[in-house]
């Protein structure tokens, strides 16, 4: 008990003497650990979001919930008879909501104030070309028509929304690579300057016999408690982004693309987890290196 207690005493001292150091380590741990977070927290979003568009579905026809048995047949016979069209498939109103609720599982606000009478039927389509201009023009043709609530295509937008996701993932992983690194840094030079300071007490805790890890173990700990900090850092910041930033793009009425654009609750946690798995993963090789590099026997 005697031990645990000194640990704690010696590696809260220890922070506090180097406290701008610590402050300093712990605002880089979690600059880069949320970097990475968001990194992949937009992946997530955007794999949510383009989720319905896979599978070759190319534009959606969304019919209104009130419209009649010969408007729904008039869509149908156009959609039969286009050439350009290579299949569809029909989502009734109940198929709908089921998918609506499970878009929107974690929001249960928005399924609180929603009905499935609200939620409209829709089709599928598949063109027989993919080329953008041809499935505009195609889509075109059903937009305006009695009991068509409206036509969302998806081609160039999802493409640009993935390419833009693509770019700004990959800036977002080098730099949180490269802020790792000076993480790693820092740490390693504050549990530096740390042993510098107590070097006395350390020759002396030798010279009366105290073990390598009873000396070692208060500056490793310190280590772990700055990439922690960092890790909350980045987990209050990902929280932050998910109902902000990416909840606002989803919910947005007028980008009916983005529908899905969240996060759900498991894959938050994952993102966490693998935020904490990192934050300790740094830390244990900058205080690893540090106690080799100025605690040898």
């Amino acid at each position: 008990m005697f031990s645990f207690r000194y640990v704690l005493r010696e590696t809260g001292q220890n922070l506090w003497r180097n406290i701008l150091l610590a402050v300093a380590t712990v605002v880089t741990v979690g600059v880069s650990l949320a970097m990475f977070g968001g990194f992949m927290l937009f992946q997530v979003a955007v794999d949510s979001a383009t989720a319905r568009w896979q599978d070759g579905v190319e534009f959606i026809v969304w019919m209104n919930s009130d419209a009649g048995t010969d408007e729904d047949s008039s869509v149908r016979n156009q959609l039969d008879e286009s050439p350009g069209v290579e299949r569809w498939e029909y989502v009734d109103r109940e198929q709908s909501y089921e998918e609506f609720r499970d878009l929107f599982e974690d929001t249960p606000e928005v399924l609180d104030i929603t009905t499935p009478e609200e939620v409209p039927p829709y089709y599928r389509v598949v063109p027989t070309d993919p080329a953008p201009d041809i499935v505009e023009e195609l889509a075109s043709q059903f937009k305006g028509r009695p009991g068509v609530r409206s036509v969302t295509t998806a081609v160039e937008v999802i493409r640009d929304v993935q390419n833009l996701s693509d770019r700004a993932g990959r800036v977002l992983f080098i730099g949180s690579i490269v802020l790792l690194g000076a993480s790693t840094l820092l740490i390693l030079n504050t549990l530096a300057v740390a042993i510098g300071n107590r070097r006395t007490e350390i020759e002396i805790m030798r010279l009366v016999g105290a073990t390598k890890w009873f000396i070692r173990v208060p500056f490793m700990l310190e280590g772990l408690v700055q990439g922690l900090l960092g890790a909350l850092v980045a987990i209050t910041s990902n929280a932050l982004l998910r109902n902000y930033v990416i909840d606002q793009f989803g919910d947005a009425d007028s980008l009916q693309l983005l529908a899905g654009f969240k996060v759900d609750d498991a894959a938050m946690l994952q993102v966490n987890l693998l935020v904490v798995a990192i934050a300790v993963g740094v830390a244990v090789i900058g205080s690893n290196l540090a106690v080799a590099m100025h605690l040898n026997e």
